[in-house]
C-alpha cells in the first residue's frame, strides 16, 4: 500500500489499493509503475541539474579557450545580413599610401565592464576589406582640391561592403600619419578641409569634424598598444588567480586602494627609420628633476578605454616614445657615416690608404665574414670587408645609442619609467621578428643567450657559405641579399638598443618576437576604431535599463533558463499525476457507494450516510 500526501496548495491525501483494480495489475505491479514514474521524473530533473549543468559548466569554464581559438580561427564571412551587426571604418593616410579598414562588431551586451567585440570585416571570399592605394596623401599638398578625389576609390569600396541601411550610423575616421606631420599647418588645413567638406556629399558615413585629422606618433603608439593588447584579451576582467594580474594605481586616485586586472603587454617596434617603445605604468612614478617631469608629460598617455567616464577600472597610464633615426637601416647610415669620417680622418693623419682601394679595404666587424661592401660619399668610394665579429660590433655602436648618466633615462637620454621587469611582458615586432627568424630562425621566445650565439656564428660563417645556403632556400621566404649582408650588423643592433639602450636585462625572458597575432597582423588602426567608439557600448547600456527595471533577469544564460523550464515541467507533470491520481481515487469512492445504495434499496433497507469528508 503506498500513501502520498501534500500539504501545498491544499491538504490532499490519496492511496493507491488494491480493491477494484483488475486481477492482472496486482499490488507488486501498480508499485513497479508508480515508483517508475517516479524515478522517470526524478531522473529528469537530475539529468537537467547535473548532465546539462556539467555539460554548459564545461562550456563556461573554457569560455576564454574557445573565444582566443576563435580569434585564430575566425575566417568566416561577416553576416551582412544580421541587423545587430555594427560597422565602423578607419583609413590610414600614411607617408607612401593610404589604406582603409572596414570593421564590424555586434550589440554590446550590457555590462559595463566589457568593451566592444571589434572584428575585421571579412568578405564573401572570407578576405579581410582592405584596400591600399598610392601615393601617400602628402603628395597632394599643393593641390588640395583633388583629395577626395583621390580618397573617393577607398570610401567606394568600403561602401559596397557595408549594408546600405548602415551606412548613416557606420563612424568613418580619416586620420594621417608620418607623411602628413611634416607638412606646414596650413597645407594640413587645406587637406582636411577638403575632406570634410566634399566627402559628405558623396557618402552618407557618419563623418564629423572631429573624424579627420593628423595624429601624433604618442597616438600612433597608443593605439598601437590598445590593439595588440585587446587582441591578447588583456582588457578583460578575470577572477582567475592563474591569469596574470598586477597592481593598479589608477591616475587621479591616489587615495583610492589599488585595482587589481589583467597584466598588459608592452611593445616594441623597429622599422626602417624609427624604433619605438610603450608599455603601461601600473603606479605612479616618480622624477629626478623637474625638467624630466615636464618632459615625462609629453611621453606619457592617461587615457580612459571603458564606457563610463566615471569608471575608472579602465583607465590606463601608458609611457610611448619614438626614436627616430633608431631603426635598422637609418642605425647602418649612422653608422657608415661615422666610418667613413673617421677613417678619411685617420688617412689624412696617418698618410694611409685604407679603404680606399679594393685592394686594401677597411675591415668590418658587422659585416658577415668575407663579405665585401661600398660606402659612396662625396664622390668617393669606400670599400668594406667582414670580419664577422659580433662582440666588436657591438662594442663599436654602443656609443650610438646616446645614453646618458642620468637615471631613468634611454636611448638619446629621454626619459623612461622603471618597467618591473619580473612582472611584465612585451612582443617585439618588425626588426625585432626579422632579426630573430629570418636566417637565424627562432623567432618567438627570446632568449638573449641563444640569440648571442646565433648571432655570433652567423657573423664568424663566410660570406660563400651564407650564399650557397641562401641559394638552398634554408632562410625565411622573404630574406633577400640585403637582409644576409646586413642580418650581423642589425642582429647587434637590436640586441644593444634592447639591452643597452631600454636596460632590459639579458635574463630577460618574457620577450616574444611576432609578425602576426593569431594570425593576423595587429595595425594601430583597430586601437584607433576601439578607443574612438569605447562610449557607443554607454549607449546600449542605458537603453536597456531604461526598457524596465527587472532588465537584469535578461542576463540570465541560456543555460539557466534551460534549468527553469525542466524544473516547471517537472511541476506541471507531478501536478498532472497527483490529480489523476485523486480523480481516481474519488471516482473508486462513488462507485462502492453508488453499490452500496442500490443494494440497501433492493433489501428494503434505508441507505447509510455517506461520508462528506473525501
Amino acid at each position: 500500500r503506498i500513501s502520498i500526501s501534500c500539504l501545498l496548495p491544499a491538504s490532499w491525501h490519496f492511496s493507491i489499493s488494491p480493491v477494484g483494480c483488475p486481477r492482472v495489475l496486482n499490488t507488486t505491479l501498480r508499485q513497479i509503475v508508480v515508483i517508475g514514474v517516479l524515478a522517470a521524473a526524478v531522473s529528469l530533473l537530475y539529468y537537467s541539474l547535473v548532465v546539462i549543468r556539467n555539460k554548459y559548466g564545461r562550456a563556461y569554464r573554457d569560455k576564454r579557450f574557445h573565444r582566443y581559438l576563435a580569434r585564430v580561427t575566425d575566417t568566416e564571412a561577416t553576416d551582412t545580413n544580421n541587423p545587430n551587426l555594427n560597422y565602423g571604418i578607419v583609413v590610414d593616410c600614411g607617408s607612401s599610401g593610404s589604406r582603409i579598414f572596414v570593421y564590424c562588431w555586434p550589440r554590446h551586451n550590457g555590462n559595463p565592464h566589457d568593451l566592444l567585440d571589434i572584428k575585421q570585416m571579412r568578405d564573401k571570399n572570407r578576405k579581410p576589406v582592405v584596400m591600399k592605394i598610392k601615393p601617400g596623401i602628402s603628395e597632394f599638398a599643393n593641390s588640395p582640391e583633388k583629395v577626395s578625389d583621390y580618397i573617393s576609390p577607398l570610401l567606394s569600396f568600403a561602401a559596397e561592403h557595408v549594408p546600405r541601411a548602415k551606412h548613416k550610423e557606420t563612424p568613418l575616421y580619416i586620420l594621417c600619419t608620418a607623411g602628413m606631420r611634416i607638412l606646414p599647418e596650413s597645407q594640413q588645413k587645406a587637406i582636411l578641409e577638403d575632406l570634410l567638406t566634399d566627402i559628405p556629399v558623396h557618402f552618407d558615413f557618419l563623418f564629423s569634424d572631429s573624424h579627420a585629422e593628423v595624429i601624433s606618433g604618442k597616438q600612433e603608439g597608443v593605439y598601437a598598444w590598445i590593439g595588440i593588447n585587446f587582441v591578447l584579451g588583456r582588457f578583460e576582467h578575470t577572477d582567475d588567480e592563474d591569469e596574470a594580474i598586477v597592481e593598479v594605481h589608477v591616475p587621479g586616485s591616489e587615495n583610492k586602494e589599488a585595482i587589481f586586472r589583467k597584466r598588459t603587454v608592452g611593445i616594441l617596434d623597429m622599422g626602417g627609420v624609427s624604433t619605438q617603445i610603450a608599455y603601461e605604468v601600473p603606479k605612479t612614478v616618480s622624477f629626478a628633476s623637474s625638467q624630466q617631469e615636464e618632459v615625462a608629460k609629453n611621453l606619457l598617455a592617461e587615457f580612459n578605454l571603458g564606457c563610463d567616464a566615471h569608471q575608472t577600472e579602465h583607465v590606463y597610464r601608458v609611457y610611448v616614445a619614438t626614436f627616430l633615426g633608431f631603426g635598422g637601416n637609418a642605425a647602418r647610415q649612422r653608422y657608415e657615416d661615422s666610418l667613413f669620417t673617421s677613417v678619411v680622418l685617420k688617412n689624412r693623419l696617418l698618410g694611409k690608404q685604407t679603404g680606399m682601394t679594393s685592394d686594401s679595404p677597411y675591415l668590418d666587424p658587422c659585416l658577415p665574414l668575407d663579405a665585401q661592401d661600398e660606402i659612396h660619399q662625396n664622390r668617393q668610394i669606400m670599400y668594406l670587408r667582414g670580419t664577422g665579429d659580433f662582440n666588436l660590433c657591438r662594442e663599436i655602436i654602443q656609443p650610438f645609442m646616446n645614453k646618458t648618466n642620468e637615471t631613468q633615462t634611454s636611448l638619446n637620454g629621454v626619459y623612461q619609467p622603471a618597467v618591473h621587469f619580473q612582472n611584465s611582458e612585451f612582443y617585439g615586432f618588425s626588426e625585432f621578428y626579422y632579426c630573430t627568424e629570418d636566417v637565424l630562425r627562432m623567432g618567438g621566445d627570446y632568449n638573449a643567450a641563444k640569440f648571442t650565439k646565433a648571432a655570433k656564428d652567423y657573423c664568424a660563417t663566410k660570406w660563400s657559405v651564407l650564399r650557397e645556403r641562401f641559394d638552398r632556400g634554408l632562410y625565411a621566404s622573404h630574406a633577400d641579399l640585403h637582409r644576409l649582408k646586413y642580418q650581423c650588423f642589425k642582429s647587434a643592433w637590436m640586441y644593444e638598443v634592447f639591452h643597452n639602450g631600454f636596460s632590459f636585462p639579458v635574463s630577460y625572458s618574457n620577450l616574444k618576437t611576432a609578425l602576426q597575432v593569431y594570425d593576423k597582423e595587429v595595425q594601430w588602426t583597430l586601437g584607433a576604431i576601439l578607443y574612438r567608439t569605447r562610449f557607443l557600448p554607454l549607449r546600449d547600456i542605458q537603453q536597456e535599463n531604461f526598457r524596465g527595471s527587472h532588465s537584469h533577469w535578461r542576463s540570465f544564460s541560456f543555460v539557466y533558463n534551460h534549468y527553469l523550464f525542466f524544473v516547471c515541467f517537472l511541476i506541471v507533470l507531478l501536478s498532472i499525476l497527483l490529480y489523476l491520481l485523486r480523480l481516481r481515487r474519488i471516482h473508486r469512492r462513488m462507485l462502492r457507494n453508488s453499490s452500496s445504495t442500490s443494494l440497501w434499496i433492493e433489501e428494503g433497507l434505508p441507505p447509510q450516510k455517506i461520508s462528506g469528508a473525501l
